[in-house]
């Protein structure tokens, strides 16, 4: 009978399919099965977590950014600014993850690396989502998806879609500035090409630091966002350096070569080159 039992005994009389609020919400029991190593090796699951922790992390800044278009679209500028900063902070704490593999030597690395077969972080779509949505838009970057259509038509429409940046530079041109109509129109799919007007229009942006200049504002927290993430991707190369040196890729891409030259290509040009104007 229940009431012969002690009440801290540990027992659960509960219907098989139910569960405990917590795990009904985060869905804990679900995230915990997640974790299926390919050896036996103890640091491969460090590497793994933690690339399943990237992964959520891609995910909620790619949700945040999408938030904040849909306002920059409504031209709530306003509005958009909690999102924009949301985003920044969660890249702090994606950055923050590198340093849970700052163990992993390449001899480490090499334990497990094998068993990864041609798998790569650099397949991840997720992350490419977020490389659309920042600008970053290199079409052939989609193939190796279309194995997945589902996760390949979702790429093809981000892609396609403008970016943040676009959506703050046709925030501009609604507020009156100069901004080139071929600019507006072109082919969102390309990546965009710095721009003298809109730099232009940044530098006057920023130069305004009067109390109610939201654009500024904008243009604050679009720093922030772009900082955050240069930061990852220069921790993602220096970890690239520490597991195995110069050594291809496991996707097949020439790892240390490629992180660099993606380096290069930066987040909201026009937002870094027009502070000499000001």
């Amino acid at each position: 009978m229940a009431g012969n039992r002690a009440p801290d005994d540990g027992a659960d009389d509960r219907a098989p399919d139910d569960r405990v609020p917590y795990d009904r919400y985060v869905h804990a029991g679900t995230l915990h099965r997640l974790q299926q190593t390919n050896t036996g090796d103890p640091g491969e699951m460090s590497f793994l977590v933690i690339s399943q922790i990237m992964e959520l992390y891609f995910k909620l800044v790619d949700f945040e950014l999408r938030t904040a278009q849909r306002a920059l679209r409504d031209d709530e500028v306003w509005t958009s600014l909690a999102p924009l900063r949301r985003a920044a902070l969660h890249l702090e704490g994606l950055n923050a993850s590198w340093q849970g593999l700052r163990w992993m030597s390449p001899a480490d690395f090499n334990r497990f690396r094998a068993d990864l077969g041609d798998a790569s972080g650099m397949q991840s779509a997720m992350y490419r989502q977020l490389e659309f949505r920042l600008g970053l838009k290199t079409a052939s970057l989609i193939r190796p998806h279309r194995v997945d259509p589902e996760q390949h038509q979702a790429l093809r429409r981000t892609l396609a879609e403008p970016s943040v940046w676009d959506d703050a530079i046709a925030v501009l041109a609604r507020r009156g500035y100069d901004i080139p109509a071929a600019l507006l129109e072109r082919d969102h799919a390309v990546e965009h090409e710095p721009d003298t007007a809109v730099e232009t229009a940044w530098a006057d942006v920023l130069a305004d630091d009067g109390p109610g200049n939201h654009l500024r504002l904008l243009a604050d927290a679009l720093t922030e966002v772009a900082e955050q993430f240069a930061e990852w991707r220069y921790r993602h190369l220096s970890a690239v350096r520490r597991a195995m040196g110069a050594k291809s890729g496991t996707g097949g891409t020439n790892g240390v070569g490629w992180l660099e030259r993606s380096m290069n290509r930066v987040v909201f040009p026009e937002l870094w080159s027009a502070r000499t104007h000001v």
